[in-house]
């Protein structure tokens, strides 16, 4: 995945999520987000990292 192509996908977890968790800050939507990217951030394989964030993130949002 390009960068552009997963910079706009990681964008677009931020806006679902913000949306599914209204009375969540978007900030810190947007940290959890953040932090979540960072952790997969070294891996070789791009195509499924924003699925793998948001999924993650809902995780956390969730508790």
């Amino acid at each position: 995945m390009a960068k552009q192509d997963e910079a706009e996908a990681v964008a677009a977890v931020i806006d679902r999520l913000a949306k599914k968790f209204p009375d969540t800050p978007r900030n810190q939507v947007e940290a959890i987000v953040s932090e979540e990217y960072t952790a997969l951030n070294d891996g070789p394989i791009r195509d499924y990292v924003p699925v793998l964030i948001e999924r993650a993130a809902k995780l956390r949002l969730r508790s």
